[in-house]
C-alpha cells in the first residue's frame, strides 16, 4: 500500500545514534514523497532542533510538516506557517519548577536557540543539548528566564526513579496537563491533550486524511499513541519491549536503515 503520509519519530528511529539521516533512508523517504506521500516529523525536540532533519530531507522546498514539542505545536515547513500551537498554563509552571527543586531532579526549557537550565552539569540535560545541537545556558533562576508561554518543559531524572516522578506529577497536575516520559530519564510536561496522535489528526484533517492512509515510526513511550493511532505502526527493533509489543510490523533498528526497509517493503513490496 502507498501511504500517503508518513509521520516518523527521530531520535532512535529516523536518524542513526550519530543524529543523521543515512543515505539509504534518506532516497526512500524521498522517493516516498515524490509518490505523494506527505512527510511528517512528529518529536518531543524543539522546533529547532527538527530544522536540520527537516532540510536533510528538503521539506523546505519539496513540502512536508513538523511536529515539534511532541505536537505542541503544527508547522507547514515549506510555508512556515503555523498550523497549530498550544501551551503550558502559566500558573502551572511554578508547580512542576518546585516538584523538580524538591526532588532535586533538573528542569529545563527553550529560549530561542538555546537550552535554559539551573542545572548544566546535568548529563540528561547534556544529552537533550547533543540530540537537538543547541547550547545550555545556566540561569539562576528557570521562572525568570522562561519564555513567555512555553509549549513544553522537560524533567530529567535517573531512570530507576523517573517512573516514579511520572506517576508522581500525573496525580499532582494530570488534571491540568499532561506528563509523560519520551526516553527512561526524559519526563515531558506538555499541555493537557497533547500528544503525537492528537496532533496528527488534527494535521490530517487538515490534509483531508484518515489515519488509515498513514504509516508511522517510531521506538519511545511517546510513539505510542501515534502507532496505535496510524493504519500501519511501526516500531524500530531497538524499541521499548512494550513499544515493539503495540506495533502491526517491527522493522530493522535506526542503525540498520530500518525505516528504509519497512517502506521499500510495506510501501512498495520490495524485500
Amino acid at each position: 500500500m502507498v501511504y500517503r503520509a508518513i509521520a516518523l519519530d527521530l531520535d532512535g528511529t529516523l536518524t542513526n545514534n550519530k543524529k543523521e539521516v543515512t543515505p539509504a533512508t534518506r532516497k526512500a523517504l524521498l522517493t516516498a514523497q515524490e509518490n505523494g506521500a506527505n512527510i511528517i516529523l512528529a518529536s518531543g525536540r524543539p522546533t529547532f532542533g527538527i530544522e536540520p532533519v527537516a532540510e536533510s530531507l528538503e521539506l523546505s522546498t519539496r513540502g512536508g510538516y513538523i511536529l515539534s514539542y511532541n505536537g505542541g505545536k503544527i508547522i507547514d515547513w515549506c510555508t512556515k506557517e503555523e498550523i497549530y500551537s498550544q501551551h503550558l498554563l502559566s500558573n502551572i509552571i511554578p508547580t512542576l519548577y518546585n516538584y523538580a527543586k524538591e526532588h532535586d531532579y533538573a528542569l529545563l526549557g527553550y529560549v530561542g536557540k538555546e537550552i535554559i537550565t539551573e542545572s548544566a552539569d546535568d548529563i540528561y540535560v547534556a544529552e537533550e543539548s547533543r540530540i537537538n545541537k543547541m547550547p545550555i545556558r545556566k540561569v539562576d533562576n528557570l521562572l525568570a528566564n522562561l519564555e513567555p508561554n512555553p509549549t513544553k518543559l522537560l524533567m530529567t531524572a535517573e531512570p530507576t526513579v523517573a517512573a516514579k516522578a511520572e506517576q508522581e506529577l500525573q496525580a499532582l497536575v494530570g488534571d491540568r496537563m499532561d506528563v509523560y516520559r519520551s526516553a527512561p530519564f526524559f519526563v515531558e510536561l506538555v499541555p493537557k491533550g497533547i500528544d503525537k496522535a492528537q496532533s496528527l489528526l488534527r494535521l490530517l484533517a487538515k490534509l483531508n486524511l484518515t489515519p488509515q492512509d498513514m504509516i508511522a515510526f517510531g521506538d519511545g513511550y511517546n510513539d505510542l499513541s501515534m502507532l496505535r493511532l496510524a493504519g500501519m505502526g511501526v516500531a524500530m527493533s531497538n524499541a521499548a519491549p512494550e513499544v515493539r509489543s503495540e506495533a502491526n510490523y517491527v522493522t530493522l533498528s535506526n542503525e540498520e536503515d530500518g525505516v528504509a526497509v519497512a517502506i521499500n517493503k510495506l510501501c512498495y513490496n520490495n524485500d
